[in-house]
């Protein structure tokens, strides 16, 4: 029986299904399309072909962070059930809505100085995020309590492993995830880019292909580079932003290296689509402690030194 209640937000990209919950609640980041407000809301109220459609057609979707008063109602409705919560936030890397929700939380307990109200900075984004909070449902409803859950998450984020190819660097690059500088070797050497979440949760170039098929089956060879066996691992999400035979192929070339991993398949919302673009591909899994990786920037600079 679960002991705490879960906050999660709409950046997990995960199907709607899996997080409708008793005691999880979600938070929805804003977005705007063609002068039209919105909020992310796992494609329900527009379908995932829609909204890449718009932006193949030329739309520059652009997004902002969490609404105050949105955060206060979902921290006031927790806190009156009498329950400890702890909520998942997005990365502090690509946003800044986990400083506004500690804020948030700050203003809230100063009026509710009993409650119990932890605000847990994932370091992660996407479908990565979402691989994190398929575990942590689970964990919440073995009767993890609030502080136990918040220890779980800020050790077990480390050793989530993403990799991600888009098919361009422009739209990470107009909202600011990228430095521009990333954004003109993409660019300029025509290849599809491979991007990781570094232990800081900022994005970092990983590599690149000459090609969605190259890119897809170095997806593949990340996956079977830095799986670890165990029971977590079974696990894989994959996530794509309107490309779903991509998805399908990059799901055939996984069950190669292993046929008994479970894979779920989920579309990439529209606050992370507007910064990715129609055509990401991610590949998701418990892996390797990425603390104790080389630092991801050193080894792009080698790269680059090296001229490959």
């Amino acid at each position: 029986m679960a002991q705490c209640n879960l906050i999660i937000d709409s950046c997990c990209d995960l199907p709607p299904e899996l997080v409708d919950r008793e005691d999880v609640y979600l938070l929805k980041f804003p977005y705007l399309m063609d002068e039209e407000q919105s909020l992310d809301d796992f494609f329900q109220s527009i379908s995932a072909k829609e909204f890449y459609d718009r932006m193949r057609k030329g739309s520059t979707p652009s997004t902002s962070q969490l609404d105050m008063q949105q955060l206060q109602e979902v921290f006031d409705e927790v806190i009156a059930t009498g329950k400890p919560s702890v909520y998942l936030s997005f990365s502090s890397g690509l946003s800044g809505s986990y400083d506004i929700a500690c804020m948030m939380r700050d203003q809230v307990l100063a009026a509710h100085p009993e409650a119990e109200l932890y605000v847990v900075d994932t370091h992660l984004a996407s479908v990565a995020e979402g691989l994190l909070v398929v575990e942590a449902l689970r964990q919440h409803e073995k009767g993890l309590t609030a502080q136990e859950l918040v220890q779980w998450a800020e050790e077990a984020r480390y050793f989530i492993n993403e990799e991600f190819m888009v098919d361009d660097l422009e739209a990470l690059r107009r909202g600011g995830r990228i430095p521009g500088s990333v954004a003109v070797v993409g660019g300029a050497l025509d290849v599809k880019p491979l991007l990781v979440i570094a232990p800081d949760g900022t994005l970092s170039l990983s590599g690149v292909a000459r090609g969605r098929k190259k890119g897809i089956k170095a997806l593949a060879e990340f996956f079977s580079r830095q799986v670890q066996e165990s029971t977590l691992a079974q696990t894989v999400v994959i996530g794509h932003s309107d490309c779903p035979k991509d998805a399908q192929r990059l799901k055939e070339q996984l069950h190669k290296i292993n046929d008994n991993i479970l894979v779920i398949e989920s579309s990439i919302g529209p606050v992370i689509g507007s910064h990715v673009g129609p055509g990401m591909l991610a590949v998701v899994f418990w892996g390797s402690d990425k603390r104790e990786n080389l630092s991801l920037s050193d080894r792009i600079a080698r790269k680059v030194k090296k001229g490959e």
